[in-house]
């Protein structure tokens, strides 16, 4: 196969799965074998870098890597049994995860505690905290919404509509320099960062991948869209008032005017989106499909159980 020349570098292995991947889109290699995916770390670095790397070759690929790969039925296999692993490690750690409408009140509650990460570094985190924050959250900020976007041919109504307003506003309303990815670069930027799409993959953690790979998981999979509704919902629905203790810590620290604006922008933006996330997104899917509940309520839960992993990770590194 021959390379493409675009997008980012393939990242270094951390395992016999991933090196495997890698060795084989590099250099034509064995495929690791998908039943070694079934003795993996569902959450470990080795499982969820080798399912990002299958995920991106449906975003924009890897520089030297043929785009050929992204239906490569071989690969596709790998790719399944890695995401059946951590889907059934996902259901099996969440259990049930409870009513719909306890979880979205639950969102609606900002329980600010001090112990949380938007706490921290509004409260006492120095450029160097975050910094790092932002690397990590690059590995998805920098496709913003992408994501997300496959759910749209996979929605009708109310619900495809409600869904197609808050992508548009993530696009940046049809103006370049608003799209929220490119928000965030300039953002990094401010922050002395590489802006470079996939720049920082290698020192992004098991848990932020993970939270990633659910979104593509969900996204790629059409019986999976009620999970991905429901995450995004998660997200809209807590945005708004961790960006605005993030707006906070970006002008405390003096990171400048872009890093600031960025998380700005969400407070306001995220306010509104929430409200058609709930009426018209889960509304509109719920009265075309009601038995789309349990899957809306696991993609919630699915969202905070992996958003707290990451927290811990960084305030346990953050606390030595």
């Amino acid at each position: 196969m021959a390379g493409d020349r675009r997008g980012p570098v393939l990242p270094r292995y951390r395992g016999p799965l991933s090196a495997a991947l890698t060795c084989a889109l590099r250099d034509g290699g064995a495929l690791p074998d998908t039943a070694a995916a079934s003795r993996a770390d569902p959450y470990g670095d080795d499982l969820q870098l080798a399912l990002y790397t299958c995920y991106e070759l449906h975003y924009r690929g890897f520089d030297g890597v043929d785009s050929g790969w992204e239906w490569d039925p071989a690969l596709l296999a790998v790719r399944a049994a890695l995401e059946h692993r951590f889907l059934a490690a996902l259901r099996r750690d969440l259990g049930d995860p409870g009513s719909l409408d306890d979880l979205l009140s639950g969102l609606l509650v900002d329980t600010v505690d001090g112990g949380g990460v938007s706490e921290f570094l509004e409260e006492r985190g120095t450029l160097d905290h975050l910094r790092e924050y932002v690397k990590q959250r690059s590995l998805y900020h920098l496709k913003e919404a992408d994501p997300h976007a496959w759910v749209l041919p996979r929605l009708s109504g109310r619900a495809k509509a409600g869904m197609a307003a808050v992508e548009y506003d993530e696009f940046g309303g049809g103006r370049a320099e608003r799209v929220h990815a490119r928000l965030f670069a300039d953002l990094m930027a401010d922050l002395g960062l590489e802006t470079y799409y996939g720049h920082y993959v290698d020192v992004g953690c098991a848990e932020m991948l993970a939270l990633v790979n659910a979104m593509s998981l969900f996204g790629l999979h059409r019986r999976l869209r009620g999970a991905l509704v429901g995450h995004f919902a998660a997200v809209e629905i807590t945005s708004s008032p961790a960006s605005r203790r993030l707006a906070h810590a970006m002008e405390r620290t003096g990171a400048g005017p872009a890093a600031e604006f960025f998380y700005s922008e969400h407070v306001e933006a995220d306010a509104v989106h929430e409200q058609v996330v709930r009426r018209d997104v889960i509304g509109g899917l719920l009265d075309e499909e009601p038995e789309s509940e349990p899957d809306i309520a696991f993609g919630i839960a699915v969202t905070s159980h992996l958003e707290d992993r990451l927290g811990s990770r960084l305030l346990t590194a953050w606390g030595a």
